[in-house]
């Protein structure tokens, strides 16, 4: 092979989402050409399925909410969003699924774009199978990258998918709300379609096997959001027992869409009928087909790496993985993270150059991982919850405080409520984790993060002053609370 053949390239990137997109970006930047293989839509899940479109439908709800909270403002309390302005919006937002825009950036930062589904058939080689079945054999130079992603998981549960029920993709690209839906997961994806099915006029039952919402978080932040839930007309189980799932018969329309009878979820005995049942039980791992097995991987679990993004098992470092298919921390910016990492990492061991320095290495998904999830209210939180952080060995404190008692939260709307939590390493007095619970707090996680990860003392945050009247003073009256014990 030369520097001229058409299927040799430095590296060859398998999954054109954000996180594949940016392992080739960065990786190009550093001189190298670049290969993006994807089989749907480049942009990926987060463009067209999942962040960008369950934002644009929330973002409506939320500010209506916003506008029925404050007086002097003309809206009725039983006023509903018009569907099809929400719904057209969120359309703009995923380009109505063409990915020209996403393709011609790609191209425009030098990136060859291929479509069909790739194959690892040996070292740095990959075959890429196209729609109508050609078969295109790729070369790597220097790397291969996995950035393929997950899919929603649905559970072997009795009659679960014969009744077809909605998954991610399905309840984002929604086109009629139903007038019942079932919600089974009390996880991110369950909570946020609840609040805009909610806001869109839907009844609502939210099935969460846990005996609390957002498990992983504190668990003042789920009591919050089932309160909030449950004063907005949602009927909310928690400690859920789903047995079965049973629907009449089932069609599917022209365009592509599930209509069928009613649905009927027996939970804890009692049968649920409804016209819709989301199931948002977790994620798996695309890797089912990608030739794992050929160089000595298990096929189709969660692709282990090390900090540098290279796959663990796997000599002669020429094999990475990005994004949530190596399951370290599903969320795009994480998988954005990861790439920028892995990006660099490929182009300094193609240029011969050290990969020693910090910058090509991912430690923010070690116990520094920050998240909104954009319910109403929302749920920020980064790093470690007190529950991680003891299990952890860790010598703790925590402290908490009101957030509806800081005059620049109270602004923002009327009967705001919300709670702020830091989780305080005592030998060395820095954040191990902060979580904020309230309408719009996910503009104050990043301060957090900032904190978290650059291990900064308490005793220096001290000085760092908020500005008022802002929400941002609860880092104030949590850093007085903290002082005064």
């Amino acid at each position: 092979m030369t520097d001229t053949d058409p299927d040799s390239f430095d590296v060859i990137v398998i999954g054109g989402g954000p996180a594949g997109e940016n392992a080739a970006d960065y990786a190009g930047k550093g001189g190298l050409t670049t290969a993006l293989v994807e089989t749907e839509l480049v942009g990926g899940e987060c463009s067209y399925w999942a962040c960008m479109p369950s934002k644009a439908l929330l973002r409506p709800v939320e500010v209506l909410a916003l506008a029925k909270a404050l007086p002097g403002i003309p809206v009725a309390d039983d006023d509903r969003l018009e569907l099809e302005p929400v719904l057209s919006r969120r359309d703009e937002f995923t380009h109505n699924h063409d990915d020209s825009s996403q393709v011609e950036w790609a191209e425009d930062a030098g990136i060859t774009v291929i479509r069909g589904n790739a194959r690892i058939i040996g070292v740095r080689s990959v075959d890429v199978t196209s729609s109508e079945g050609t078969v295109r054999a790729l070369s790597a130079r220097h790397a291969v990258v996995i950035a393929t992603g997950t899919s929603a998981a649905v559970p072997d549960l009795p009659g679960l998918r014969d009744a077809k029920p909605w998954t991610s993709r399905d309840v984002t690209n929604l086109h009629q709300v139903p007038d019942r839906i079932v919600v089974i997961g009390g996880g991110v994806v369950g909570c946020e379609a609840t609040t805009w099915l909610r806001g869109l006029g839907a009844k609502v039952t939210l099935l969460a096997r846990e005996d609390r919402l957002l498990v992983r978080t504190e668990p003042f932040a789920g009591d919050l959001l089932a309160e909030a839930f449950r004063d907005n007309g949602v009927d909310v189980r928690l400690g859920a027992a789903v047995t079965e799932v049973r629907r009449g018969q089932v069609r599917t329309t022209e365009e592509g869409r599930i209509r069928g009878s009613e649905v009927t979820v027996v939970v804890d005995g009692e049968e649920i009928r409804a016209d819709e049942v989301l199931c948002a039980t977790g994620r798996a791992p695309r890797s089912e087909g990608l030739g794992l097995d050929v160089i000595g991987l298990k096929d189709g679990g969660y692709v282990e790496t090390d900090d540098s993004m290279t796959v663990t098992g796997v000599d002669g470092d020429w094999l990475y993985a990005v994004g949530d298919v190596n399951g370290r921390a599903l969320l795009t910016h994480m998988g954005k993270y990861q790439a920028r990492v892995c990006g660099d990492v490929i182009a300094a061991r193609a240029n011969g150059r050290s990969t020693e320095a910090a910058r090509f290495r991912a430690t923010s998904d070690h116990g520094a991982v920050p998240q909104v999830t954009f319910t109403d209210p929302q749920v920020a939180s980064v790093g470690q919850s007190e529950a991680e952080a003891r299990d952890s060995g860790a010598a703790i404190r925590c402290v908490e405080y009101d957030l509806a008692s800081v005059a620049g939260a109270a602004l923002l709307r009327d009967g705001y409520q919300g709670r702020a939590k830091l989780v305080v390493d005592i030998d060395g007095e820095t954040l191990l984790g902060a979580t904020f619970v309230g309408p719009e707090v996910g503009e104050l996680v990043h301060a957090a993060t900032i904190a978290v990860v650059g291990k900064v003392p308490l005793d220096v945050l001290w000085h760092a002053v908020p500005s008022y009247p802002t929400a941002s003073e609860i880092w104030l009256r949590l850093l007085e609370t903290w002082r005064a014990k």
